[in-house]
């Protein structure tokens, strides 16, 4: 009887040990997730027609950390995703894309907006420069316009038109440095007129006309970017804007565009136009140094 009882009590014990291990086991396994937490600000709403999503880069491989969007006030919808701790771990990069929704490619869009290292650490800067983003910072950017409108006839309503062009020789140069951009993303010009925004059009090289000239005349104009802004598209009447005493915008648009009509917040330069400017005459716009403003932090834990 001591001995049967002696070895039940052997096999009670040996039971609830294994069990333990079992317990231990279970902690570990791949259904504990880990955190990965965005403070990142100075982004906005990109409609309802896409997401941000977060990426790692994982032994040369993108593994998805999750998805959010931005509401009008630039709050994220959420700021902490749970992530396989393993994952997590060996994640050497952090990359934040915008993509489609709903969205059947598994894989990130082209349109890579910011990223960092963590290179060992558990915090990573992230920005825009960064060479798995846009990789620029703008710094160099530079621009120069002319008003003028060589769509319309000759000396008729020149206030009325913007063309990134540098007249100061011939034959025309550009009129506008700017780096070269990655996939996914483009340049696009901007007229504020009485707080009203009108674009000059998208573009990708400064040596060539941008891709719309839907406000210009029915002359073409030259092989810069640039717009007469002279017809209302939506009538096909006359619509004449003078360019004097308002603002005009180059900035860094997402292709697809998120918000068409709108500009997305990196820009480059920017300038007021005098209220006494004459046409044909050459002006500088300012550099408005955004990398200062787009770093945001990362944090795994």
């Amino acid at each position: 009887m001591l001995n049967k009882t002696i070895y039940f009590l052997t096999f009670i014990i040996g039971f609830t040990s294994i069990t333990a291990c079992d317990k231990d086991n279970d902690s570990i396994t791949p259904t504990q997730k880990n955190t990965l937490k965005l403070d990142i600000t100075n982004i906005e709403d990109v409609g309802e027609d896409f997401r941000y999503e977060n990426w790692l880069i994982v032994e040369g491989k993108t593994v998805s950390a999750g998805t959010f969007t931005v509401d009008s006030e630039g709050s994220l919808s959420k700021n902490t995703f749970e992530v396989d701790p393993q994952e997590l771990e060996n994640a050497t990069k952090y990359v934040l894309t915008i993509e489609p929704y709903p969205d059947t490619d598994p894989a990130p869009s082209e349109v890579h907006f910011l990223a960092g290292d963590f290179k060992g650490y558990n915090v990573a800067v992230v920005s825009f420069n960064h060479p798995d983003a846009i990789g620029e910072d703008f710094k160099t950017a530079a621009g120069k316009y002319i008003l003028a409108t060589p769509t319309n006839n000759p000396e008729l309503n020149e206030t009325s038109g913007v063309w990134w062009i540098d007249n100061s020789n011939m034959p025309l140069t550009a009129g506008l440095t700017l780096p070269e951009l990655p996939s996914g993303w483009r340049y696009e010009g901007w007229a504020v007129v009485e707080d009203k925004l009108y674009s000059t059009g998208k573009f990708t090289s400064v040596k060539e006309a941008d891709l719309a000239s839907i406000y210009s005349g029915t002359k073409p104009g030259p092989a810069f970017p640039g717009e007469d802004f002279l017809i209302d598209p939506s009538t096909g009447e006359a619509n004449i804007l003078d360019l004097r005493d308002q603002r005009l915008v180059i900035s860094v648009e997402p292709h697809p565009d998120t918000h068409p009509g709108h500009p997305f917040p990196l820009k480059p330069l920017e300038a007021d136009v005098p209220s006494d400017a004459e046409h044909h005459m050459l002006f500088s716009m300012t550099n408005q140094e955004v990398v200062n403003t787009l770093y945001s932090l990362v944090t795994r834990k």
